[in-house]
């Protein structure tokens, strides 16, 4: 009897795990084709009106004398609500994930001593000083993360297309991550924030930084027009500041730090660049809900 019961037990709470599961998938599956991508955009939200899923594929970000290349693809997702009629700016809302912008670990080159080959140098002699400086030990990885709640960001669609001003505001920090380091190293942080003003357009930098240029990209319309999707998006800026890196070395932070702001060396305004090259996807709520009302 004992045996019975408790494989009708085993066998309810099967079948509820299954019901469960498939209640899940079905209501993750809502958001079919193209649409898939914004099942994290909070949709839901009475204030949101469009929704955000933009890939980071290449591009660079340059700290002071410290230049990252953007390898590893980082996405930016979320949502926003009408634009003000003023300033042509919407206000962003957090991907209901929890991964507004996705951490991913990006290679410095040279590692944590900076060594990097010149470009003259052979072949044999670069795969040997990246060995020997960017391994496991001696490796150095550049983490950009959001500062603060997503709600500090701004995007604007008008400026993006117009090619002026400021397209997409982000507060953002720098997580160096080295076994030496230690675990909370960063440049930037929730209440000292770098900020990214990039546009697509032109800059206007301090020295020693010059003008550089963005774009809005190659614009096409998919699922019947429904969803607007850019091709070669590219978002600069190269006119901002970063505090002094902080929280480097652990106990002995303070020997550590100093060494790791010489090593990045001047970080004031026209020091530093982003150059972000996008794959760029957005569409309405109002077409969000049609596609879950067509696909219960």
């Amino acid at each position: 009897m004992r045996k019975q019961g408790r494989r009708a037990a085993i066998t309810t709470l099967f079948a509820l795990a299954l019901a469960a599961s498939g209640l899940a998938g079905s209501a993750q599956a809502k958001l079919v084709g193209e649409f898939e991508k914004f099942q994290y955009c909070p949709w839901k939200t009475a204030e949101v009106n469009r929704c955000l899923y933009s890939v980071t594929k290449s591009g660079e970000v340059t700290l002071g004398k410290k230049t990252v290349p953007i390898e590893k693809s980082v996405l930016i997702q979320g949502g926003f609500g009408k634009p003000n009629k003023e300033t042509k700016v919407s206000k962003f809302f957090a991907a209901t994930n929890g991964v507004t912008l996705q951490k991913v670990a990006q290679n410095v080159p040279g590692g944590l001593l900076g060594i990097v080959p010149e470009k003259e140098q052979s072949w044999l002699v670069k795969r040997l000083i990246k060995f020997f400086f960017e391994n496991s030990l001696t490796g150095l990885n550049s983490t950009l993360e959001l500062a603060g709640p997503a709600t500090n960001i701004e995007i604007s669609e008008f400026n993006m297309s117009r090619k002026e001003k400021t397209a997409l505001h982000m507060p953002v920090k720098v997580h160096l991550e080295n076994p030496f380091l230690g675990s909370k190293c960063f440049v930037g942080s929730d209440s000292s924030p770098i900020v990214w003003n990039l546009t697509s357009g032109t800059t206007a930098p301090h020295e020693p930084n010059k003008p550089i240029t963005g774009s809005f990209g190659k614009a096409t319309f998919l699922e019947e027009g429904f969803i607007l999707h850019l091709d070669e998006n590219k978002l600069v800026d190269n006119d901002w500041s970063a505090p002094k890196a902080t929280g480097c070395g652990g106990l002995i932070a303070f020997l550590v730090n100093p060494i790791v702001n010489t090593q990045l060396g001047t970080t004031t305004a026209g020091n530093n660049t982003a150059i972000l090259n996008n794959t760029v996807d957005i569409t309405s709520v109002a077409a969000l809900k049609i596609i879950d009302e067509e696909n219960p």
